[in-house]
């Protein structure tokens, strides 16, 4: 095992330029979720040419699956990539990183393969696009692709190192408020000002807050206020986010909103509509086998777990699609270090995630997932455990 785990991390070392030129690609040219063709592009023709059986535009237009060994030899590991961007500032997410890292440990996954002489698995590497808000893994489960996958592990870059991150159970809401248009100045007493309303809610569920959970969230905007000062708004929108940490605990949360959103309704004369979205993002469950076969290879690569840790703690880290592929399949979505204290989502973290500085950083969560597949494949023992673990998850039955 150990000389197949050599191999693999020589195969991505071998490619190292070209795994950055991937990523620098990617970083020039964002794209947002289920627009990213020229990434598909990118990354389907680098797996090609690396030998993989590579299908383009897998289910959607922007996945892909490239794919190698024996479908009947052994375990089948899911390797997945993500690859777009925020609006605006681009990726600051480090997606590039992350479909970086990913396309690496195909490759020494699929050296280690070779060098074995023998089957013993079957290696997927799964372009999953639109994370950012288009809950592209879950639309990919829903057209079974995850069927007949046994692991799936992928790493996400931050300002920190944490091996199972807290990523919360989120759902989108979207709440209107309808009144009665009138002149704001002459005769505003003929008015049901919905604007009124959208600001008591807003104000509600601040107030809630202070009885709230630590790690619960919500967070919110008003997308419409009116259309002019002098006409009482006969319309006002908001739209928010309400996150828990596990599916039965956004379900306690959705409730309390509720209250709220109905409140504010009573309060103005208002009607409301509420629209939760039919896709939440659920809760990441991380598989502690698998969790514990990547520490132990990322702590031989060097990587100390105790070093460039996560400024606040394992806090909640908001929400991911992957949470959903954790609910079907064993999975680890760790967080890796990329030499900065940046933070996701801002145009520091921008710059940080396109900077000679990640590289080195993301070529060790490539070797480490790639060894971490061998362990799959060539420890019975291990495979039986992380199996086991999954099937008796409670929350999976909640």
């Amino acid at each position: 095992m150990a000389e197949l785990k050599k191999v693999a991390c020589e195969a991505i070392d071998k490619v190292a330029s070209e795994l950055n030129n991937i990523s620098q690609e990617l970083w020039k040219n964002p794209e947002l979720n289920f627009n990213e063709h020229h990434a598909h592009s990118v990354l389907t023709d680098f797996l090609e040419n690396q030998g993989f059986h590579v299908e383009r535009k897998y289910k959607l237009d922007t996945a892909f699956r490239a794919t190698f060994g024996d479908d009947s030899a052994g375990p089948h590991v899911a390797v997945l990539c993500e690859y777009d961007a925020l609006p605006e500032i681009g990726h600051a997410c480090g997606h590039n990183l992350i479909a970086e890292l990913g396309v690496a440990a195909g490759v020494g996954i699929k050296a280690a393969m070779e060098a074995s002489g023998q089957p013993i698995g079957k290696l997927i590497v799964l372009g999953t696009p639109a994370e950012e808000g288009g809950g592209g893994k879950i639309l990919l489960d829903d057209k079974r692709a995850f069927d007949n996958i046994d692991v799936a592990m992928m790493s996400h870059p931050a300002p920190g190192v944490i091996l199972k991150p807290t990523m919360l159970a989120r759902q989108r809401v979207t709440v209107t408020y309808k009144g009665k248009a009138s002149h704001a100045a002459a005769f505003p007493w003929e008015g049901i000002n919905a604007l009124d309303a959208a600001v008591t809610c807003y104000q509600t569920v601040s107030c809630m807050r202070q009885q709230m959970k630590p790690t619960w969230r919500v967070h919110g905007i008003i997308t419409k206020g009116g259309v002019r000062p002098n006409i009482i708004p006969e319309e006002a929108e908001m739209e928010f986010y309400i996150r828990a940490p596990t599916r039965e605990e956004l379900n306690v949360l959705r409730e309390k909103v509720i209250g709220c959103f109905e409140s504010a309704a009573t309060a103005t004369g208002c009607k409301v509509e509420y629209d939760f979205s039919e896709m939440p993002y659920l809760n990441v469950i991380n598989n502690e086998a698998l969790a514990s076969s990547f520490e132990t290879n990322a702590k031989e690569l060097g990587l100390d777990f105790k070093e460039h840790t996560m400024p606040t703690g394992n806090v909640p880290l908001g929400s991911t699609d992957m949470g959903n592929v954790s609910y079907v399949v064993p999975s680890i979505h760790p967080f890796f270090y990329i030499g900065t204290d940046e933070v996701n989502h801002t145009r520091g973290f921008t710059g940080a995630t396109g900077a000679p500085a990640a590289q080195p950083y993301t070529i060790i969560q490539g070797k480490a997932m790639a060894m971490t597949a061998i362990d799959v494949f060539t420890n019975k023992e291990l495979f039986q455990k992380i199996k086991t673990e999954f099937d008796n998850e409670p929350q999976r039955k909640a």
